[in-house]
């Protein structure tokens, strides 16, 4: 077995790290859990850094590869990062100047609506996360579990309430006032139903992401929480016994 794997939490930079070392004091903490899940993978928190602009959607085969302008997350991004592309957790294949460059798979276009980009497309980016970094949002894995659609808006002054369908299968991973990331935002839940729930939206971020710009019919990206995810399998073995 390697003694050496790849982490990206802890800086901004992809480092090995002695496999040893997560028997060591330093990762018998709140971050040993995290440790051990960001091998090969990036982890984030929710709080949207910038909104990149797509340049190119260049086809390759049943992929394809995305460039998009973002010159503050490119500012210190290197070919290997991890990056959250509206919730999508994307390697850095090429970087020239401001613009950086992602391959996208078929399975990843299929769960998600990356494959719905274009040129101009707005994006949701954020950077992995560094230990010591403050945890605004909440623990995010940039795996999608499905694509939602927004069923309703409605403005209340400057705030949005906003109602999403999603599949129903996901219902038990959604829980009033928990957590769930839409295009790699993080929000709070404030009503749970069979198939839909709802969030509520302050003016500061309709105005930083994607979400501002949402109507009805549009298909967003969503990622239960961690938690729930190990609580619903946990629950499972416990049913099976």
């Amino acid at each position: 077995m390697a003694r050496f794997r790849r982490i990206s939490f802890a800086g901004s930079r992809n480092r090995e790290i002695d496999s040893r070392q997560l028997k060591s004091p330093a990762f018998a903490s709140p971050y040993a859990g995290l440790a051990r899940f960001c091998y090969h993978a990036g982890m984030f928190t929710g709080l949207v850094e910038e909104l990149g602009t797509i340049t190119a959607v260049v086809p390759q085969g049943a992929a394809v590869e995305l460039s998009l302008h973002a010159p503050l997350v490119a500012s210190d991004a290197a070919i290997g990062d991890s990056i959250s592309v509206n919730g999508c957790c994307l390697t850095v294949v090429r970087r020239e100047g401001d613009v950086l460059s992602f391959e996208a798979g078929s399975e990843t276009l299929s769960r998600t609506n990356l494959g719905r980009l274009h040129s101009g497309s707005r994006v949701n980016l954020e950077r992995s996360l560094k230990v010591g970094d403050r945890l605004g949002g909440h623990y995010v894995s940039g795996h999608i579990d499905a694509l939602a659609t927004l069923d309703r808006r409605l403005e209340e002054g400057p705030w949005a309430f906003l109602w999403f369908r999603v599949p129903a299968e996901l219902s038990r991973q959604l829980a009033s006032k928990g957590s769930v990331a839409v295009d790699g935002v993080s929000l709070t839940l404030v009503e749970c139903m069979a198939d839909q729930f709802s969030v509520a939206l302050i003016p500061h971020t309709l105005a930083v992401t994607t979400l501002g710009q949402l109507q009805p019919g549009d298909a967003v990206n969503i990622e239960t929480d961690l938690l729930a995810k190990y609580v619903q399998r946990q629950l499972a073995f416990v049913v099976d016994r």
